[in-house]
């Protein structure tokens, strides 16, 4: 009987190379990272600030459209590039 071949992705592959050539190494405290990264995560995703922007009516009902399709609530939607902008995964293109 012939073995499956099992078919990874760039990421996967990059951790099995890693792996074999002895670069990852176990975490001695994993409950107490997880806690810390947990925390980080919280601390990171809170929205704890409100803001007010005036948009055009038509505009609004073009994001709320798309929001709905996407499943998300239009306020994700807005917030999410603002975010990516600030955090530098999203550059302006001008």
């Amino acid at each position: 009987m012939k073995a499956k071949q099992a078919h990874f992705d760039k990421e996967e592959l990059q951790i099995l190379k890693d792996f074999e050539d002895g670069q990852l190494r176990s975490i001695r405290n994993r409950e107490t990272e997880k806690k810390e990264l947990e925390q980080a995560a919280r601390s990171t995703l809170q929205k704890d600030r409100r803001i007010n922007i005036r948009i055009s009516s038509r505009d609004l009902e073009r994001i709320q459209m798309r929001a709905a399709r996407e499943g998300n609530p239009y306020q994700t939607y807005i917030a999410s590039p603002l975010h990516k902008l600030v955090a530098g995964r999203l550059t302006e293109k001008g």
